[in-house]
């Protein structure tokens, strides 16, 4: 059988990326993914790694110092990524999302100031929308910029951060009174620049400390207090000019962070059925390999179906964002098929593992735990369909 979700058309460079990160998560990921998992330990040396092969800077373009490459490598990448450990992933994608954000919708000095130092990984980023009263209703955070001579004051609670503590600027969506009609005409992105770490890592700006949570651990997600804190108008994305622009660019980014959502899930499902294809061939009852058995083996098939269905989903929606078209329905389509295929496929990977997969020993019981946060993150699957049904009665309206 061929290896799952391979991709036509790639350049010999985009082979030899995947075949770079590949060896690398089989090499320096995988082996260590359950001890830093159980431990909750920060994977600093895996990231030293990352940086020396330059992932930091994957898409941020060569005139500041990263490779340039597409969303579509990145998406493969993340997939790479994902299979070593899924907590790896979500450290580059909100520090993605975030240059993504600044090379399309910054200031000149912003991107001068900022990509060199994130091409390397020195300065990381963050992505902050969610708050705790509101989750996937942006519109009813209550953070709120207020103008202050040339600055303006920042209060409010913001939640959910991954990498809230060792980011170093966090773009920020909150309310402002531009006199707008529509609440989302009255929001705009602030990079709010900080010291990595916890407690008050700017003035007025405090990360309290690391959400403990049920999977998707070693990464840290935090949430972020704003408590009076002052900043130029030039800390606005993209400038003065663009206040009241902050939900339009923050939807810009989550278009490309559901692709990669997507990606994680893929490469989720793909560890998945490597380890219950590996068990089911070793493992005997009955005389036999369970893979003998057709009922196992009619899983492994539905399994290997679904990881294929939601890859080239996945592939569709970044090569679509990549030619310069507007993605949101195919973004949504990926993401809501990869995550629930995602969370089928942990599922039937464990039910093969037999008890054995509820045990700690197994890799699969961290794939149990980490699979259900894809369900959610980057809008629910809910959401996903709403924005799905929302495109497509646009296009076929009577």
């Amino acid at each position: 059988m061929a290896r799952l979700a391979q991709t036509p058309g790639l350049t010999d460079v985009q082979q030899s990326i995947l075949e770079t990160v590949r060896e690398f998560a089989n090499k320096e990921i995988i082996p260590h993914a359950q001890r830093l998992e159980q431990a909750d330990e920060y994977p600093a040396e895996i990231l030293d790694g990352m940086r020396e092969m330059g992932l930091f800077g994957l898409t941020i373009a060569e005139e500041y110092g990263g490779l340039g490459e597409s969303l579509l490598t990145y998406a493969l990448v993340v997939e790479e990524l994902s299979r070593g450990w899924m907590s790896i992933s979500g450290i580059v994608n909100t520090h993605f999302i975030v240059a993504y954000l600044i090379s399309q919708h910054g200031s000149v000095d912003q991107r001068a100031r900022l990509l060199p130092k994130m091409a390397t990984g020195e300065v990381r980023g963050a992505f902050s929308m969610s708050e705790p009263e509101c989750g996937s209703d942006v519109s009813a955070i209550t953070s709120r910029a207020v103008r202050d001579g040339a600055d303006y004051v920042l209060n409010g609670q913001k939640m959910w951060l991954t990498n809230g503590a060792y980011a170093s600027v966090v773009a920020t969506l909150v309310k402002t009174d531009t006199g707008a009609d529509s609440v989302y005409g009255n929001m705009s992105t602030f990079l709010l620049e900080k010291e990595p770490g916890f407690g008050e890592t700017a003035p007025g700006l405090t990360i309290p400390g690391k959400i403990e949570k049920m999977g998707y651990k070693g990464v840290e997600t935090t949430e972020m207090i704003l408590d009076g804190v002052t900043v130029p108008e030039s800390a606005v994305l993209g400038g003065a000019d663009q206040v009241g622009r902050g939900f339009y660019q923050m939807m810009d980014g989550i278009e490309v962070g559901r692709v990669n959502v997507a990606a994680r899930a893929c490469g989720i499902s793909i560890r998945a059925f490597e380890l219950a294809a590996a068990y089911a061939q070793q493992r005997r009852t009955f005389g036999q390999p369970l893979a003998k058995h057709q009922a196992v083996a009619f899983k492994l098939a539905e399994m290997g179906t679904k990881i294929e269905a939601a890859h080239a989903l996945m592939v569709n929606a970044a090569r679509l964002k990549d030619a310069g078209q507007r993605n949101d329905v195919e973004a949504g389509m990926a993401k809501l098929l990869a995550s629930e295929y995602c969370a089928e496929v942990v599922q039937e990977a464990f039910r093969i593992h037999g008890g054995y997969g509820y045990s700690k020993e197994y890799e699969i019981e961290r794939l149990m735990r980490e699979a259900p946060f894809l369900l959610i993150g980057e809008g629910t699957s809910e959401i996903q369909k709403t924005i799905i049904s929302r495109g497509l009665l646009k296009e076929y309206r009577l």
